[in-house]
């Protein structure tokens, strides 16, 4: 039997779905998730240092990305929608590039797509691990203004679905 190249396709999409529903309800997924934004320093391309003390007040995204991940690449202009939308009131977007990204291709897309919002280099996977070991891109949390970790989504974001909540978070007063 020959396979077509888009049944070969769909079959690792597919795949590939599945892997992700299996990993966020495979036993201990919550546990993977921290409850607030933990004690880690994040390191931007511009050089600012930012930690949870840093962010808190603040409605915060936190996005683990890289340029070699299509889906990822695909959201950015979603993730720039919504700190535009947003900003005004409170809330911050970080980027966070994985350990295996070069930087100068970090630096590169960030500053040909303009990304407004603040990129940082994770370059030890340390800013990974505290974050319940991230491993697959994209993986996006979000803070409420307290440093609670409020939710996270593995795989993009239902773009609608998190504007709302964000929407939620910064009417509660902080």
């Amino acid at each position: 039997m020959k396979w077509s190249s888009a049944a070969i396709i769909a079959g690792v999409a597919a795949a590939a779905v599945a892997g992700v529903v299996y990993l966020e309800r495979a036993p201990g997924a919550a546990a993977r998730m921290p409850a607030q934004f933990p004690a880690v320093t994040l390191t931007t391309i511009q050089g600012e240092q930012l930690t949870a003390a840093d962010l808190r007040g603040k409605v915060v995204l936190v996005n683990f990305w890289a340029t070699s991940c299509a889906t990822c690449v695909a959201e950015m202009p979603q993730l720039v929608a919504a700190w535009r939308k947003h900003r005004a009131r409170g809330f911050e977007t970080v980027a966070v590039a994985m350990r295996y990204d070069p930087p100068n291709y970090v630096l590169r897309f960030a500053e040909k797509n303009a990304l407004p919002f603040k990129v940082a280099l994770d370059p030890m996977g340390e800013a990974a691990r505290a974050f319940g070991d991230v491993r697959l891109t994209p993986t996006t949390f979000l803070v409420d203004r307290s440093g609670t970790v409020v939710k996270r989504y593995v795989g993009a974001p239902d773009f609608a679905e998190l504007d709302a909540l964000i929407e939620g978070k910064l009417a509660e007063a902080g």
